[in-house]
Parts: structure tokens; C-alpha cells; sequence
């Protein structure tokens, strides 16, 4: 006699519900009451909200008509997720103009935090820190007639194009955001390193665009460590070489460690601001100059950790390839 297994839950449902089954109801019910987030939506309650986003994003649909067309064919199976119909496309609409954006930020922390351990066990190896973030930023490209002001004009006669840039930073560990703010593309980069709530003892990672002398003399009163390139024009005084290695034709490593001295303006009054300056070439030649704030940390783990800077733009790529906003807002257009 065969006795069934009952324990399987997962069997014969649809990966998407399967997926939905990973967010733990209790928690998000908690946040329901705490934001009192359904007061005014009786017939689009949270819960159908995010049901309905997820179903666009994993269908890769393009607009919220879309999206509701999509879900009113497949009215018979909904209750499976939650759901007594499909959305109507003004309801949804409303819903994402007016809800308050802070309850899906709050949940989303939440859902970082319940599934911490899981996301923890893939710890990258090699680096001192616990604590370790990059920083960055990429644009999405949209016209300047569906977002009003955040495109730049043209130096010639060519269409105006806007767009949003998104900067993020990441925990290198868990691979997942850590924080996201959106600006105008025009916006220049390094206005705001000054949001980042960083933890003692940190490691943060940058590129140079985020060069701001003021900020990482901040950083250093925090014992917040971070890395970065050293920008091109940089102006500086060399206070005390303390390594020095003459690599050959096919070798790579660094080459050079110097003590630096970097003069920035505070309250009008210009003080001094102490780096370590580390000169690398890489297997293919190529010579870069990293600073850092932080004097202990082996000279190969400075290089190292600015590699992981990496994981952020294959991060964008992923997002891009699979949230195509730019495509789809501009073939909308066209149409």
C-alpha cells in the first residue's frame, strides 16, 4: 500500500505561488496594522498590491494595463495567491499613485532580516571586515516628456532625453541592497555619499566619482573605512613612502605605498586629511591609485576589495536585463 506524502507542500503548485509562499504572512500582516496601510483601500489592500507587482515583474509586462489583463485571465486560480479577483487597471493605478511607498521599504528591511541567515552563508572570504557595503549608481534612460526636468539639453540640435539615476548600496556578503535613493541623471554623484548610515568598523567601496575630501574626513571621525580611486587631478603631498617593489614585465601586485597628505575646507578653515595611497598594476598592465583610510588592513586586501566593486555593476546588469524600464517606457511612446 502507498501512503501519500503530505508533507511536500510545494508539489503541483505554480512556481510563482510557490515563490509567494516564501514571504512570511505574519510579518507582513504586522506591518499592515503598524502603517495602517489598507485604511483606505478596502477593494486594493496591500497584500493584492504586492501580489499584483510581483505577477508584472515575473511576467515581464510592460504597463499596469497590462498586468491587470494578464491576472483577469487567470480569475479562477487567484484564490491560490491571496486574492478573491484581478485588480481593475484604475483601482491599481490609484493604489500605486497614493499608497504610501514607506510600508513596501519597511517590508522589504523585514524580509532582509528573516532571511538573513540564509543570505549570510554566501560570506565572501579574504576580507577583514563583517561589515562590508559598495556604493554606486546607474541611470535609466527615459524621455524628458514623461519625467519632467531630468533630462540635459543638447549642445546641438538633437532631442532632449532624460532619465533617473539610482544609487545604491549593496552588501557585498548578502548581495542585496542596503539602500536606494533616486535623482535627477544630471545629479552628480558624489552629492550623496553624504546619506550613507554606515556602521562602526565598516568597509564601504567606491569608484572615484564619489571623491569628496569633507565626506571621508567624516567617515574617518565614525571609524567608518572605505576605499576608493584616487582621482586623476588630485592634489596632494607624499608624506612618507613606506613600500616599494619593482615588478616584472608579466608580474602584478602593487608596487608602491605611500603616506599621503589631502588639504579639504571645513567651516572655511582648511584642514589635513591623512590616507594611505596604494599604486597596483594588474595582470594585463594596467596601474591603478587606491586610498584608504585605513593604515592595518594588508596591502593586497586594499586591491581586493576594491575588485569587489565589480558585484554592484553585475548587480545593475541583472536589474536592467530583467526590469526593462527604459525599453518599454520608450516602444509605449513610439506607439
Amino acid at each position: 500500500m502507498t501512503i501519500k506524502d503530505s508533507s511536500k507542500n510545494l508539489v503541483g503548485q505554480p512556481i510563482f505561488k510557490q515563490l509567494i509562499d516564501f514571504i512570511p504572512k505574519s510579518v507582513f500582516d504586522v506591518l499592515v496594522i503598524k502603517h495602517s496601510i489598507d485604511k483606505h483601500y478596502r477593494t486594493f489592500p496591500a497584500w493584492t498590491q504586492l501580489v499584483t507587482m510581483l505577477f508584472g515583474i515575473f511576467s515581464r509586462c510592460d504597463s499596469m494595463g497590462e498586468i491587470c489583463d494578464a491576472m483577469m485571465g487567470l480569475q479562477g486560480k487567484l484564490n491560490h495567491l491571496g486574492l478573491k479577483s484581478s485588480p481593475a487597471k484604475s483601482t491599481a493605478g490609484d493604489g500605486l499613485r497614493e499608497r504610501n511607498n514607506i510600508f513596501f521599504e519597511d517590508l522589504y528591511f523585514k524580509l532582509l532580516d528573516h532571511f538573513k541567515p540564509i543570505l549570510s552563508v554566501s560570506r565572501i572570504k579574504n576580507v577583514s571586515f563583517k561589515d562590508l557595503y559598495i556604493f554606486d549608481s546607474s541611470t535609466i534612460r527615459l524621455f524628458s516628456d514623461i519625467m519632467k526636468g531630468v533630462g540635459r539639453n543638447p549642445k546641438d540640435d538633437g532631442k532632449k532625453k532624460g532619465g533617473l539615476k539610482v544609487h545604491m548600496l549593496i552588501d557585498a556578503h548578502a548581495d542585496t541592497p542596503a539602500f536606494v535613493k533616486i535623482s535627477e541623471a544630471k545629479c552628480h554623484d558624489k552629492t550623496f555619499i553624504q546619506y550613507l548610515n554606515l556602521p562602526e568598523h565598516s568597509m564601504v567601496v567606491f569608484d572615484r566619482a564619489y571623491n569628496h575630501y569633507l565626506q571621508f574626513a567624516k567617515f574617518t571621525e565614525k571609524k567608518i573605512n572605505f576605499v576608493c580611486r584616487l582621482k586623476k587631478n588630485a592634489v596632494y603631498d607624499i608624506i612618507e613612502q613606506t613600500y616599494f617593489k619593482e615588478l616584472g614585465e608579466k608580474e602584478y601586485g602593487v608596487t608602491k605605498e605611500e603616506h599621503i597628505h589631502l588639504t579639504y575646507k571645513e567651516h572655511g578653515e582648511e584642514r589635513t586629511l591623512c590616507l594611505r595611497k596604494e599604486t597596483y598594476r594588474d595582470e594585463k598592465g594596467r596601474v591603478y591609485e587606491f586610498i584608504t583610510n585605513n593604515f592595518e588592513i594588508k596591502r593586497e586586501e586594499v586591491a581586493y576589495i576594491y575588485k569587489l566593486r565589480w558585484n554592484i555593476e553585475l548587480l545593475f546588469k541583472k536589474l536592467k536585463q530583467n526590469f526593462q524600464l527604459h525599453f518599454s517606457i520608450q516602444r509605449r511612446k513610439m506607439e
